[in-house]
């Protein structure tokens, strides 16, 4: 037993240890997974950081390689730098050397050259001192002394010339002047010499000196006559004074006349020079010559250059001693005094040009231009300013003074208008602000930044092209100056159109030319290598010329400019290459960019070739502004762009383009308005954003936008004009809002309603909404949302979108009510937030409805509640009571009754809708009264015009013979009247109404208004609305008036009598008397009677009415549609009668009418009151008719009318009867007259009257005998 226990312990331990052992295995597989999953795990890891290390190592070495590059290319741009400025270091001492040894050998020629002149001097004078003490007397016989050849000499003499010298030398040694001194002497003083005679005409009088002991006393005395100038005659001719004073110099320091006699009148000549010019400064020129060719002499002058050549060389310079230190000094000092007062002149007229300029940059401030007569004188003031400048500096340089520099203008950026659009002082603006004067740098260095072809073509290429030809062209025209100026407005500009326009007229009845194109120049004859030369030469051009059109981009044009000036630089060429660029094709306006740097590139070495292209444009442009086809556009915008792009570049000027400007402004018309338009676009902001341009160009852009506000231009041309505008002068932009992203769908819906919608495919964009998914919900959504949205779109196509949705209902009839809960929303939000930025939103709502309306998609009931909403929510009559929803001064609403009034006030012009219009009107009078009436309480207000005109225009529209109120009582009075007349009516047909209609009290208040939200039953009120509202449809519209305001009710006031009753009139029919009353006007005018037939109930109380449908009803309407149809065939058989206007009263009626116990009431106590008149009104029973007799007031419509219309037939029947009257005195008359003419004519006898028978007509002759009766009886 224990043995089997033992082995029953056994066999569960080996169990025990089997499910061990399983249990290490499934631990050792599972570890040896783990542990594989794991291994694979860690070589992931590695190959993912090796990966990383490698992606590390390689951007490490990219950055390596990358940064070595940068140091590479910095070290490149070092050295270059380096290299450059080290070769511009040796290029400016290569300079600084070669200048220091062109001064020294400049230094050392002008000595040199001294030395000689003064040797040559003191020679000459030497000999002539000499030759006084001990003249040789002459052998007479050898010499010729002919009169002949004497003469001949003399003639000779008096035009003298260097080139004569030998002869006249050569001659004079062979003749005998001893007779002939004096002629001689006088000779050479008159002679027309000029600077370059001077020296052969002191030698000849030096011989004549040495061979006539009497010439030189006779010469002096023939110079004392000519230059004898008293001190206050000024000569005529400067120009032989100038020259007559350095001769007369000369001659004294040759030693022709000795020094006592000869410089007392030299010194005589120069003070009275100096002493009679020290304002005007006009002898200047004299002074200048003789300080230049006789200054060393007379005054030991040296000038400036000479002195710091030999300060910096340390050489001297030879000195003369004809004169001694102190006389030198004397006369260096007198011409010292006179350079002071230039100078001082010089400092007045650049301050009075200083004020000139300011007060001409006040004028083209103020008025854009000046004149062509202030220019004129601008321009004269200008060039006698330089010329003393230039003047002065000279003499600065020949005495060795300072010339003070000019001040320079120090005129404000405030004064020059730079202030205002952020100009610094150079006139332009900084480039990181957002009006720079270029866009981006690209354009600027496209525009500013070309090749400097100098420094890259050597100056043999272009040495004969450099210097112009022609007059240069002036770029700033605010330099110039005028006279002084008065302060002037900037109407004036206005004033001058009409003498612009007429200067126009006339310059187009002159011959229109085109612009002269050069021509071209044939090779001139010559060999046959100068002919293949021009051949070559042609080829070349003809090439460059039909390559040119390729050159778009910068560099293509540099390298053209490059490849001309190197190759094809000639004359014949630049003016083919001018002919060639004014001639670019009208269609590649692309070019012209790259046309105008062309010339702006070769300007510096060919200014020519910019003044010819510049003259031709200005040329064709009064050519084709002249020209008054409508073909050439493309050639006038192709123009007027050339010019713009030369403006740019600085080639064109400035002023020029302006001129251009008012030109085109002057006749606005066609061709004009694109002209200019194109102009603007292409220069515009670059003259807008330059100082000297700013004001002038802001000026005709105003002007500009006033023409397009006056005239009625094409909308193509409005928005060209606009675009223009703001391109040169753009709004200031506001934050950057990003750009709202729409679903395809969305963007396509809005492209068909507010872009591609118009009134002639109106049918196209309905067939294109139909075809939307309309079972979409949220497209549908978006579909109502859009057509709501009227003010996205262009306003005259609301029409249009109201066409559309009336053509929408027909298939989804749910769109209707959709839109227009949306609109009359949107209105109410309009009504309720009053803001400005909604006033447009408000005006396409208005008309929206109104559109509505007129496509039938509303009724007629809607419209007026919203007309009356807009006289009533928020309005307070109290002036002391302020309404944050209307303010006195907000005007806004009438605008929105008048929009909606033209909209579709036209269409209420019969029927219930006609006599509610009518009453509307009178309350619409009122809140305009009461609105005008405010703004008459204050002093510093009136009120607009415009909005007076507004309801004036729109009353006459609907009602052109109503009679408007003219003052806030008579408006309060119209008001009280209907109210009243409302009320007794709704009384009349409502008696359960006299509880809530009629006031407890004596007073005209009325009883406060039920708020919105309560449900009062009147009792009784049912039954008897539905007795008298018959018509289904009228009482469908009946109830839609009866709660229009129920939403308004908070807004008025108990006190508030005066404010239109709440409920709206209704037709049921028209009888009787009242209803002739109101096709005469009767509700058009104040105090109209209110037609019996309309229903009148206060707007704030609910009425509900239960219909039920039922056969009777409609057993009833077939009845009576057939009884109307019978009545309507009986009265088209029957002849109608001419109707009686006029019933008089029966007599019996008249003796038998009985006044009731008021009447007589009223007669015997009530004296007070206004007289009445009776009338009696007809009633028929059956076929018993009954008179009752009506009394109204005097001042009744009713009454007036009648009057009126009794006292015009009475005045017609007076009429008709003096007219009778009046013909039958004037027969009688002429009767009277004939009767006394044949009695004064004399009796004649026809002996002839037997004779001849009287003709029978075949047909018969009518008989006057038998017609008219005998003539004894006539």
């Amino acid at each position: 037993m224990d043995g089997g226990k033992a082995e029953r312990r056994g066999g569960k331990s080996w169990k025990k240890e089997r499910e061990e052992r399983e249990r290490k295995r499934v631990t050792t597989r599972g570890q040896g997974s783990s542990i594989k999953d794991a291994d694979e795990k860690r070589e992931e890891q590695r190959r993912e950081e090796e990966a990383l290390r490698e992606e590390e190592a390689k951007k490490l070495l990219e950055e390596e390689i990358k940064k070595k590059e940068e140091e590479e290319a910095k070290e490149r741009e070092e050295e270059e730098a380096r290299k450059q400025s080290e070769e511009e270091a040796k290029r400016q001492e290569e300079e600084e050397i070669r200048k220091r040894e062109e001064d020294h050998a400049f230094l050392l020629a002008f000595i040199q050259e001294t030395e000689d002149r003064l040797i040559k001097k003191a020679a000459l004078r030497i000999q002539n001192r000499a030759v006084v003490k001990d003249r040789p007397e002459l052998n007479t016989a050898l010499l010729d002394s002919s009169l002949k050849k004497n003469t001949a000499f003399i003639k000779k003499l008096k035009n003298l010339t260097e080139s004569q010298h030998d002869s006249l030398v050569k001659e004079l040694q062979s003749l005998n002047l001893t007779k002939y001194v004096s002629e001689v002497a006088q000779a050479v003083v008159e002679a027309k010499l000029k600077m370059s005679d001077i020296h052969t005409a002191v030698h000849i009088c030096s011989l004549l000196h040495q061979r006539y002991h009497d010439f030189g006393p006779t010469l002096l005395e023939n110079w004392q006559k000519v230059l004898a100038i008293k001190k206050d005659e000024k000569s005529s001719n400067m120009s032989k004074l100038r020259v007559d004073l350095r001769f007369y110099a000369e001659l004294i320091a040759a030693g022709i006349f000795a020094p006592k006699e000869g410089l007392p009148l030299l010194g005589n000549v120069l003070t009275t020079l100096v002493g009679q010019d020290k304002e005007e400064h006009q002898n200047i020129s004299v002074l200048l010559t003789f300080c230049r060719h006789c200054g060393e002499d007379y005054m030991g002058l040296v000038s400036r250059r000479i002195r710091n050549l030999t300060d910096t060389f340390k050489m001297a310079v030879p000195k003369s001693d004809f004169l001694p230190l102190q006389r030198q000094k004397n006369v260096r000092q007198l011409l010292k005094d006179y350079f002071s007062t230039l100078t001082k002149h010089l400092f007045q007229d650049y301050k009075s040009l200083q004020q000139v300029e300011q007060q001409n940059r006040r004028l083209l401030q103020t008025r854009g231009e000046l004149s062509q007569e202030r220019l004129q004188l601008a321009e004269n003031l200008a060039t006698g300013l330089s010329k003393l400048n230039a003047n002065a500096q000279q003499m600065a340089e020949l005495l060795d003074e300072p010339l003070p520099e000019l001040p320079q203008d120090k005129t404000s950026g405030d004064d020059l208008g730079l202030g205002e659009m952020g100009l610094g002082e150079g006139g332009e603006m900084p480039d990181g602000s957002a009006a720079a004067l270029w866009e981006d740098d690209d354009m600027r260095a496209f525009y500013e930044n070309y090749p400097e072809l100098k420094a890259l073509i050597p100056s043999i290429l272009y040495s004969d092209s450099e210097k112009p030809t022609a007059a240069p062209v002036e770029e700033n025209p605010s330099e110039v100056v005028g006279e002084t100026l008065e302060e002037e407005e900037l109407e004036a500009m206005e004033t001058t159109e009409t003498e612009e326009c007429k200067e126009v007229e006339e310059e187009e009845e002159e011959e229109v030319l085109p612009p002269e194109l050069p021509a071209e120049e044939e090779p001139e004859e010559g060999g046959s290598s100068v002919v293949g030369a021009q051949a070559s030469n042609k080829v070349l051009l003809d090439a460059f010329l039909s390559a040119l059109p390729n050159c778009i981009n910068r560099d293509l044009i540099d390298s053209a400019a490059m490849e001309f000036c190197l190759r094809l630089n000639t004359k014949p060429s630049r003016k083919k290459l001018v002919r060639g660029l004014f001639l670019v094709p009208r269609t590649r306006l692309d070019l012209l960019p790259f046309y105008s740097r062309l010339v702006a590139t070769l300007q510096p070495l060919m200014p020519d070739l910019a003044t010819d292209l510049v003259n031709m444009l200005k040329q064709d442009f009064k050519y084709q502004v002249r020209k008054k086809d409508q073909i050439n556009i493309e050639s006038k915008i192709k123009v007027v762009r050339f010019i713009g792009e030369l403006v740019k570049f600085r080639i064109y000027p400035r002023s020029e383009a302006l001129t251009c400007l008012r030109m085109l402004l002057s006749d606005f018309n066609h061709h004009h308005i694109e002209m200019a338009c194109n102009l603007l676009e292409t220069c515009g902001r670059f003259l807008y954003r330059t100082a000297d341009s700013h004001h002038r160009t802001k000026i005709y852009l105003e002007q500009m936008m006033r023409k397009k506000t006056v005239k009625a231009f094409d909308p193509r041309y409005n928005t060209m004009i606009e675009n223009a505008y703001f391109y040169v002068n753009p709004p200031d932009a506001g934050p950057d809002s990003a750009k709202k992203e729409r679903p395809p769908m969305h963007q396509y819906i809005r492209k068909l309603l507010y872009n591609d919608l118009s009134k002639t495919n109106t049918e196209k964009i309905l067939r294109q909404m139909r075809k939307m998914h309309w079972e979409d919900q949220a497209t549908s959504r978006y579909i109502i949302k859009c057509i709501t949205g009227v003010w996205n779109a262009k306003f005259y196509n609301i029409r249009c979108i109201a066409n559309l949705v009336a053509g929408l209902i027909s298939h989804h009839d749910w769109v209707g009510p959709a839109v227009v809960d949306g609109v009359l929303e949107d209105i109410r939000i309009g009504l309720e937030i009053n803001h400005t930025k909604f006033n447009q939103r408000r005006v396409a709502s208005v008309k929206y409805l109104g559109e509505l309306y007129n496509y039938r998609v509303i009724e007629s009931f809607i419209i007026f509640k919203m007309l009356y909403s807009f006289v009533s929510f928020g309005v307070v009559f109290d002036p002391m009571l302020l309404s944050e929803y209307d303010p006195p001064e907000h005007l806004f609403r009438i605008r929105l009754v008048c929009t909606l009034l033209e909209t579709c006030g036209q269409f209420f012009s019969s029927g219930s809708s006609k006599r509610r219009l009518d009453c509307f009107l009178i309350y619409f009078q009122h809140y305009y009264q009461y609105k005008k009436s405010l703004w008459a309480n204050e002093e510093d207000l009136d009120f607009p015009w415009q909005m007076e005109h507004l309801v004036r225009d729109t009353i006459a529209a609907v009602r052109p013979k109503l009679q408007l109120a003219t003052n806030l009582e008579d408006a309060q009075k119209a008001v009280q009247k209907l109210n009243s007349q409302i009320v007794s009516k709704a009384i009349e047909q409502a008696p359960c109404l006299r509880q809530i209609l009629e006031p407890e009290d004596t007073g005209d208040t009325l009883r406060p208004i039920a708020e919105e939200g309560t449900d009062e039953q009147v009792p009784g009120l049912e039954g008897d609305l539905m007795e008298d509202m018959e018509d289904e449809e009228e009482f469908e519209e009946m109830e839609g008036d009866l709660d229009w305001s129920e939403s308004h009710g908070e807004s008025l006031t108990p006190s508030q009598h005066s404010q239109p009753a709440r409920g709206t009139l209704e037709e049921e029919g028209e009888s009787g008397l009242t209803g002739e009353a109101v096709e005469d006007g009767g509700l058009e005018e104040e105090g109209a009677p209110i037609p019996e037939d309309e229903q009148v109930l206060d707007g704030d109380m609910k009425v509900n009415i239960n219909r039920v449908e039922c056969e009777e009803d409609n057993d009833f309407m077939s009845a009576f549609d057939r009884m109307m149809a019978d009545s309507i065939m009986e009265r088209a058989t029957t002849v109608p009668k001419p109707g009686q206007l006029d019933i008089s009263v029966p007599v019996h009626v008249r003796s038998t009418a009985k006044k009731t116990y008021d009447q007589l009431l009223s007669e015997s106590t009530e004296e007070e009151n206004k007289p009445v008149v009776s009338f009696m009104f007809l009633t028929r029973s059956g076929n018993k008719q009954q008179y009752n007799s009506v009394e109204m007031p005097v001042d009744s419509e009713l009454v007036t009318k009648l009057r009126t219309r009794e006292e015009a037939e009475r005045a017609e029947k007076e009429k008709v009867k003096r007219m009778t009257l009046e013909i039958n005195e004037r027969q009688e008359e002429e009767e009277a007259a004939e009767i006394m003419q044949q009695a004064q004519r004399p009796a004649t006898m026809n002996f002839n009257r037997d004779r001849r028978p009287k003709y029978q007509h075949p047909k018969g002759a009518p008989d006057a005998d038998l017609i008219f009766g005998p003539k004894k009886i006539r």
